[in-house]
């Protein structure tokens, strides 16, 4: 089926991405739901929505610079290591290698997630699993603080539920206090980091000095041996790192007892899974814009946010991945440093902040709010190649009286025919716009596509127009059934 957008036929395949499917081979697919911007699309909602049929569902990378805030059953948790599924009673919950959450949950389908929120939402009656895999950095003390918190306010049997992976990378805390130093050291140029200490766990890993879950369970002696020597590089590199080697020592010695009833081979796990015919949905954290490869360098996170986040994450051949499913927020935010083409400074954008509710869960920093920029989300669809997006918050543009879209960037008089890989070029490019009339009426009661203003739904076809690709789903509210399916 084709529906005319404009004048440009957008394929719409009826049935299109549920998910479900095999790969020549006959093995099952997975489902990838990503991040088409900065982060903060509202993934979640889609793998809610995507999940109720699970088998699993596995988030690929990320650490515990990013959070979660879950309300069940009148309590709030606040989720950053921990699976947000582990609220329900029939989810366990896996942290995987690069200590990186994905969660996994078991129903009909297996699925790789987008947010680990939306997961806890559908778990209710669904016997799951949570994991996270490689694409993960663990903090142990962290993790075992936020478990008791949790367990404090109610969230029970949560230590026989969770799973780690034994090929999980560890951040200790002198990771977390290096971030620091790296951020103070650059003045001005900063990034703005979490400093949860996640480049620097990522830099172990790269240089090969870093510990894993599976050094801590093995032989001690051993990873007594590779602490003391990466405690001893820090501190030659950083004059002022203070560290108590042997306080560390025996701290570990003790965490590596707590620990050990939760690791596991997760990468068997999940091949496992898929050879025994499970349905996956993979949730990728924060967003391509993020990714260290093809995000805003260096004003980026330390893993890949992108499509290939998901094989090296996760430990999955390629030729198993189906729908590929892009999050788009309706307009433009941003957390932290770094160019922001579409950024308003103004009245405008003090609205989108807070209409939208825009404030990082982990950092509670008010996000930057813009336009919707169609030059970052050409360039999100080149690397991801999405099947089918998902536009999010549709509603918080109703009250405006004109809309502006990103449609190109131009330099010294000159289009820019590519999104810049230098950043100093890019927060120096001028954005031209396409000028829309808004809709001035609510839209969160509307269910069907036909049945938003003629307004709401120009803006839509214009998305579609510029990127070539499907809108499937659009987000008109909070509440769970606050979406409409196009088709």
């Amino acid at each position: 089926m084709y529906g005319m957008m404009n004048g440009t036929k957008v394929e719409r395949a009826q049935g299109q991405g549920q998910g479900q499917g095999r790969c020549e081979s006959g093995q099952n697919v997975v489902t990838v739901v990503l991040g088409a911007q900065w982060g903060d699309e509202g993934k979640g909602k889609i793998v809610d929505m995507l999940s109720l049929g699970a088998d699993i569902v596995a988030r690929c990378q990320g650490g515990n610079n990013a959070g979660h805030t879950v309300v069940a059953e009148g309590k709030d948790y606040d989720f950053h290591l921990l699976p947000s599924g582990l609220v329900h009673k029939n989810c366990k919950g896996l942290i995987g290698e690069f200590l990186f959450l994905i969660p996994v949950m078991y129903t009909k389908n297996l699925v790789l997630m987008s947010m680990l929120k939306a997961s806890l939402n559908f778990a209710e009656n669904c016997g799951m699993e949570w994991f996270s895999w490689n694409g993960v950095v663990l903090h142990l003390p962290g993790l075992f603080e936020e478990i008791e918190k949790n367990e404090a306010i109610g969230l029970q049997d949560l230590r026989e539920r969770l799973l780690i992976s034994n090929r999980a990378h560890l951040v200790f805390d002198f990771h977390q206090m290096v971030d620091g130093f790296q951020e103070k050291e650059k003045g001005k140029q900063s990034l703005g980091t979490t400093k949860k200490g996640i480049g620097p766990t990522y830099s172990s890993k790269a240089t090969r000095n870093g510990l894993r879950i599976a050094d801590l369970v093995g032989e001690f002696q051993h990873f007594e041996e590779k602490l003391r020597s990466l405690v001893n590089l820090h501190k030659r590199l950083y004059a002022d790192l203070d560290i108590d080697v042997e306080t560390e020592v025996e701290k570990y010695r003790v965490l590596a007892e707590r620990i050990r009833p939760f690791v596991t081979d997760s990468v068997l796990y999940l091949n496992s899974a898929l050879k025994e015919g499970k349905n996956i949905l993979i949730e990728g954290a924060n967003a391509v814009m993020l990714d260290i490869d093809f995000g805003t360098y260096p004003y980026v996170t330390s893993s890949n946010c992108s499509i290939g986040g998901v094989i090296t994450g996760l430990g999955i051949p390629p030729r198993i991945i189906g729908e590929v499913y892009g999050v788009v927020k309706a307009y433009t935010t941003r957390v932290g440093d770094g160019p922001f083409p579409t950024e308003l400074k103004n009245d405008i954008g003090e609205y989108l902040q807070k209409k939208g509710f825009e404030i990082g869960v982990t950092t509670k920093r008010k996000r930057r709010c813009g336009w919707l920029d169609l030059v970052v989300l050409k360039h999100s669809v080149m690397v991801n190649g999405y099947s089918a997006l998902a536009l999010t918050k549709l509603d918080i543009l109703e009250e405006l009286e004109g809309l502006e879209i990103g449609i190109r960037y131009q330099l010294d008089g000159e289009e820019v025919k590519s999104f810049p890989a230098d950043s100093t070029f890019l927060s120096r490019v001028e954005v031209e716009y396409k000028n829309l009339p808004g809709w001035k009426s609510p839209i969160g009661h509307v269910r069907r596509f036909q049945d938003l203003p003629p307004q709401a739904q120009d803006y839509v076809h214009v998305i579609e127009d510029f990127l070539g690709v499907p809108v499937k789903w659009i987000g008109v509210g909070k509440g769970r059934d606050a979406i409409i399916q196009v088709f």
